[in-house]
């Protein structure tokens, strides 16, 4: 029997604001635990909530750049349950009118496009945070996170395997990153994935039982878990057993599920509208206030490195990835019009070796966008081979030092000297008989061993095209 997997997704994007969503409290990641709080994030008695405006702001650009609707009047909810990390014994949320539903984002997998519908992205603010104890069985309780604005997007169930997910993720993320609403940051839980996944028979109209998963605080971490999980139900349905519709914790050292709760076919959170906070009403000038300052966006972006640059689609995938990455490459594009070469540099040479830094960010990149773009005219002047050009890139990202520094310093400048290059070549032809005579009798390949020779005795420093030339002419004279 074939199965035809679906995979909905549902996102929490916390919002770049400096204040909470209903008091001035601070949003500042890593104070000390309950230091950002007051009595109205509290929900101490006789406080009333009043909305921070730019929440509303960062929810209609999300909107405006998934395509949804924007309804133009919306309303906060209590959604009640009790935790111990939720103060007030209910979450303001947004349940019937939402601020914005029925969107949809574009998603690329291995060259096949898919628009994945989205349901609803409604605002609403976070609980607290619970620590355990890992030596006693003890939790504490941090609520500091409490009342922090949260946009949650859901899709719809159109996601048909993990890749697709993991596509859909990864562009979501690039559009509230390059919207500068949210940093993305999946470390520290500033955008959260939570994912359902259920199985059925290909061809059946009705969704199969599913799973809900947790605790997946990466890209890969998501892929991983929905292709943990797929196998699993799998192959309790090719058993003749049935899925057991429950709430799922990623362990991501086993490389496991591992059960958190059993779940039951619908939850009953009591929502009714929240009677201290009055309808939001978004009106069309503020919408088209909002859209005129939005920048341009991932997928246009791409389009345009592609049809004005021209890109390869794979290149400006890349490049556009991340509104710091392309912009950084636009910045050196100016000094550097070359956009191919210089597109391969960022994505080979540079990119290694941010990845290589412990992950620095580009935005802190030792090398500046001009600083790359003076090293690759180097090369094409002459002045450094491109095999010196990457010894000198990586004193740039270790110094910070623009290369005309670099390659003075530390004497790099390519020897092009036709004089001082010819009483090398002829020593290395003459150390050399056996090869001289190869390449004499037509096996031309072994020009290619004289010239490494003259880069191991120039240290790398002698001008290949001049090698090249220089050795051809003295092994044929």
């Amino acid at each position: 029997m074939e199965f035809e997997t679906v995979i909905g997704l549902e996102v929490h994007a916390q919002l770049k604001t400096r204040s909470k969503i209903f008091c001035g409290c601070s949003t500042e990641f890593g104070r000390p635990p309950n230091s950002n709080t007051c009595p109205v994030c509290l929900g101490l008695p006789g406080v009333l909530p009043v909305l921070n405006r730019r929440v509303v702001e960062f929810a209609i650009k999300l909107a405006l750049a998934t395509d949804c609707r924007i309804n133009h009047k919306n309303i906060f909810a209590r959604k009640n349950y009790f935790y111990p990390d939720l103060p007030k014994g209910y979450q303001i949320s947004q349940f019937d009118l939402p601020i914005a539903e029925h969107g949809r984002i574009e998603i690329e997998v291995e060259d096949w496009r898919r628009t994945i519908g989205i349901t609803r992205i409604h605002m609403e603010e976070d609980a607290g945070k619970l620590i355990h104890d890992e030596r006693e069985p003890l939790s504490y309780v941090d609520l500091n996170r409490t009342g922090v604005p949260l946009l949650e997007i859901v899709s719809e169930p159109d996601l048909r395997s993990p890749a697709e997910a993991a596509a859909y993720l990864r562009k979501l993320h690039a559009i509230v990153r390059y919207l500068d609403i949210c940093d993305g940051n999946m470390q520290e839980g500033s955008f959260r994935c939570d994912a359902n996944i259920s199985l059925r028979p290909k061809g059946q109209a009705e969704f199969g039982t599913r799973t809900e998963l947790k605790n997946m605080n990466s890209f890969r971490n998501v892929q991983k878990a929905l292709e943990y999980e797929e196998r699993r139900q799998r192959d309790l349905l090719l058993d003749g057993e049935e899925v057991i519709q429950a709430t799922l914790l990623w362990d991501a050292d086993q490389g496991v599920s591992l059960p958190m709760r059993s779940k039951e076919e619908a939850h009953d959170y009591r929502y009714f509208p929240d009677p201290d906070l009055v309808p939001v009403m978004v009106d069309e000038a503020w919408i088209s206030q909002v859209r005129a300052g939005l920048p341009e966006l991932p997928l246009a972006r791409k389009n345009r490195f592609i049809s004005e640059l021209g890109l390869p689609p794979d290149d400006a995938e890349v490049l556009t990835s991340s509104r710091e990455l392309a912009d950084y490459f636009e910045q050196a594009l100016a000094a550097y019009p070359a956009a191919k070469k210089l597109g391969n540099w960022i994505m080979t040479e540079l990119l290694r070796a941010l990845k290589g830094e412990e992950g620095i960010d580009i935005g802190a990149c030792p090398v500046t966008p001009t600083g790359l773009a003076r090293l690759l005219t180097m090369v094409d002047e002459g002045l450094i081979s491109g095999k010196i050009a990457k010894t000198v890139f990586e004193e740039m990202m270790l110094s910070g030092a623009d290369p005309d520094t670099v390659v003075k310093e530390k004497n790099l400048v390519q020897v092009s000297d036709e004089g001082e290059l010819v009483a090398i070549v002829r020593a290395i032809i003459a150390a050399h008989p056996d090869q001289a005579e190869q390449f004499r009798a037509g096996k031309t390949k072994v020009l290619g061993f004289f010239v490494g020779q003259l880069m191991k005795e120039t240290k790398g420093k002698a001008n290949p095209q001049m090698a090249n030339e220089l050795f051809s002419q003295e092994l044929q004279g």
